[in-house]
């Protein structure tokens, strides 16, 4: 659903099985030497929240909205395939709670977190 997006094809994200994102990893996406930029981290992270609305929603036609967004940045990401899956901690009538959590490699051992609101319409 949201690997279709063309930002997200633009970082070259693709979905794998039980709504996990994974962007491989590309020269384009460095930001200090060896590390990956943290904007396509948080980017990472917060298409994959939107992929977790998208998935519980189903077919219904309520578009969310962000209202907002909170990263916690573990570690450094190094220049390697990422990978992040969110999780619907609820759903009211407007507005959507998503957690969101980033790994390379280990996902015991994440590279950054989310917290994200979003308005639905």
């Amino acid at each position: 659903m949201i690997a279709e997006t063309p930002y997200a094809q633009m970082l070259g994200i693709c979905s794998l099985d039980a709504g996990v994102l994974m962007m491989p990893v590309s020269p384009d996406l460095e930001g200090r030497p060896g590390f990956l930029y943290g904007g396509v981290i948080a980017s990472l992270l917060e298409l994959a929240c939107l992929e977790a609305v998208a998935l519980e929603l189903g077919g219904v036609d309520r578009r969310p909205r962000p209202v907002n967004i909170s990263f916690d940045f573990l570690r450094g990401g190094e220049m390697a395939d990422s990978f992040a899956q969110a999780q619907i901690v609820r759903i009211g009538k407007r507005i959507v709670n998503a957690t969101a959590l980033c790994w390379q490699g280990d996902r015991d051992k994440p590279i950054a977190t989310a917290r994200m609101h979003l308005m639905l319409d």
